[in-house]
């Protein structure tokens, strides 16, 4: 049974601000990678939809909609995860208006050619500032899609670990904010919440309570045990908190989205190896391609990694590490075929 100290450490450094990717001849193991474009030295958005279109990567989740990329993405069949920036929110949330025209200026031009899956509305604002305004902005943004007849776009928003105050055991999850507006608007629309899930930072935090193979998907046998509840890897043992804080809101139909996860290949020492990163990235899409969780264990869980490139704009250490590839395109670590 892992300490508590650990769950609290989870708690209190996963606070990061997906897609899918094949990585066997089989096409059996698929993700998404998230594109951000925090430096710059970064290639240009038509040579980064050629590189997820190289290595087989078919979804990319995009912060925001920035014009070059979804121009780039036309016809290119990768499906998108377009993101509101937090600071829209207000604005989107209050006025039908703005909301019509941010559609018009940001989705619907792209729609006969691209397929736009899901609209996240905010990244990591629950709980904070602009939290008050993410159901009403989800709200006002599915008007648009009913009024237009697009029933294959889903309306969420992104969250962190953050949004939990209690997580250990996974069967006491709890929210740390009222969200139960956010959630019956996506039980309602049987859109999914998405959530980043980082165990890098919890072992990080806490090494000696957190074990390596726990975080990287590599125990052999239970680590945590919650009643009858057998726990292998921190990954699951983080989403079903989500579930079970759901269920403690009143909501059981709400599925989870992996909107962001992810290994630092360097920035910390022994903790953040290529190896690792390619570890628990490739252990990560193989496991959510054959497994729920033990609390839903038939449950289809969609992930993106994070994230395509090493940003040099982010903060120094960890942050600028968590990329696929270098700028200039070579890969950090052997995971995806080169078609």
């Amino acid at each position: 049974m892992a300490s508590s100290s650990f769950w609290l450490s989870l708690a209190l450094s996963v606070t990061l601000a997906h897609g899918q990717v094949c990585t066997t001849g089989t096409g059996s193991l698929c993700v998404g990678v998230c594109y951000g474009m925090m430096g710059d030295n970064l290639p240009s958005a038509t040579d980064v939809v050629a590189l997820y279109k190289n290595v087989g990567i078919s979804s990319m989740r995009l912060f925001e909609p920035n014009p070059d990329a979804l121009q780039a993405l036309r016809g290119s069949q990768i499906d998108i995860s377009l993101g509101v920036r937090n600071e829209d929110l207000p604005s989107i949330a209050t006025s039908q208006e703005f909301a019509n025209s941010w559609f018009s200026s940001n989705v619907a031009p792209y729609l006969n050619d691209m397929t736009v899956e899901y609209i996240t509305v905010g990244n990591e604002v629950v709980p904070g500032e602009y939290a008050s305004y993410v159901a009403l902005a989800m709200q006002n943004l599915q008007n648009i899609l009913d009024t237009q007849g697009l029933a294959g776009v889903s309306v969420t928003t992104v969250v962190s670990t953050a949004a939990l105050s209690t997580s250990y055991p996974p069967s006491a999850g709890t929210f740390s904010t009222d969200i139960v507006e956010i959630l019956r608007f996506l039980s309602a629309q049987a859109s999914p919440l998405m959530v980043n899930v980082y165990p890098y930072f919890a072992y990080a935090a806490d090494p000696a309570n957190v074990p390596l193979d726990y975080a990287l998907f590599t125990a052999t046998g239970p680590v945590v045990q919650d009643g009858n509840l057998s726990y292998q890897n921190l990954f699951d043992a983080i989403i079903d908190a989500f579930y079970w804080a759901m269920e403690r809101e009143g909501v059981t139909d709400v599925g989870v989205v992996v909107s962001e996860t992810g290994w630092p290949s360097d920035g910390n020492g022994d903790f953040t190896t290529p190896e690792l990163a390619a570890t628990y990235n490739r252990n990560f899409a193989e496991h959510i391609s054959k497994n729920g969780t033990p609390k839903r264990p038939q449950a289809y869980i969609e992930g993106y990694i994070f994230a395509m490139f090493n940003e040099n704009l982010k903060p120094p250490g960890v942050e600028q590490h968590f990329g696929l590839f270098q700028p200039s395109t070579q890969p950090v670590y052997s995971l995806f075929p080169i078609h």
